[in-house]
């Protein structure tokens, strides 16, 4: 019964309007909240050109319809995870499992990267659905296609709302920063997918910082909080790092192509 009143409380929250009056007029919050933003912008881009991919076997007029509803749903788990979520994060058992997935995600890409680094380089394919699947053959063409993108959004939620409660407890924080990453998603990912084009070094400095939230996370387990001032600082440090070595990265491609 007190799991149910917290959770409760915490979606009661959601509608208190002071707090939002607070968070609106706070600029840590919004640090935090662009950190967000920023974060899911990044690591969502491709997650972006798998959904288009998705529903691309549909006829025009019913792929932003399928996506539509696919972000409805996005908005649904998000708020269902963080309500949860605010009770679950007060255990240290969970912080401790949140932070050391978060470290699992970082350390596997750089693993993924380093192992196709030595392989043939060649370009990703995104697979569209397959038409035979269960879903499609229960639900039909269009609803299968829909729940298909509803699961792909829980899959890719998952990630996004572990790294919030990594980065912050506030509700407000939490919940603008989820809904403005969803839109982030689905409606600038081509900006951030070129972003990345242009300075791929974004997408390895994207996981650098879960690494960083991960040790955050696992820091508050023993009651060490970082600072604000030290956090946004270490925000600041690894995208700065991040331009010079795309720039030293960038300038030795030319002497070599020059060479």
């Amino acid at each position: 019964m007190e799991i149910l009143e917290s959770i409760f409380h915490t979606y009661a929250t959601f509608f208190d309007w002071q707090m939002w009056g607070e968070v609106l007029t706070d600029p840590v919050s919004w640090g935090y909240i662009g950190t967000l933003v920023i974060l899911e912008g990044l690591l969502s881009a491709d997650n972006a050109l798998v959904l288009a991919v998705m529903v691309k076997h549909l006829p025009p007029e019913l792929r932003k319809k399928a996506l539509f509803y696919g972000l409805l749903g996005a908005y649904v788990f998000r708020f269902i995870a963080i309500g949860i979520g605010v009770y679950l994060i007060e255990f240290a058992w969970v912080k401790v499992l949140g932070a050391a997935y978060l470290a699992y995600l970082a350390i596997k890409y750089f693993m993924d990267k380093r192992k196709a680094a030595n392989q043939e380089e060649g370009e990703e394919e995104h697979k569209g659905i397959n038409k035979n699947g269960i879903l499609i053959r229960t639900f039909g063409l269009f609803w299968g296609t829909v729940i298909s993108v509803e699961l792909m959004d829980v899959a890719f939620s998952v990630d996004s709302v572990l790294a919030a409660f990594g980065v912050s407890n506030q509700v407000w924080v939490l919940l603008l920063g989820g809904i403005l990453g969803v839109l982030m998603m689905r409606g600038v990912a081509g900006v951030f997918l070129k972003l990345i084009d242009k300075i791929p070094e974004l997408e390895a400095t994207a996981y650098i910082l879960i690494l960083i939230i991960s040790i955050k996370m696992l820091l508050s387990v023993f009651d060490i909080h970082i600072e604000h001032i030290y956090f946004f600082g270490l925000l600041v440090i690894a995208f700065a790092a991040t331009f010079v070595i795309h720039f030293r990265n960038k300038k030795k491609a030319e002497q070599q192509g020059q060479a």
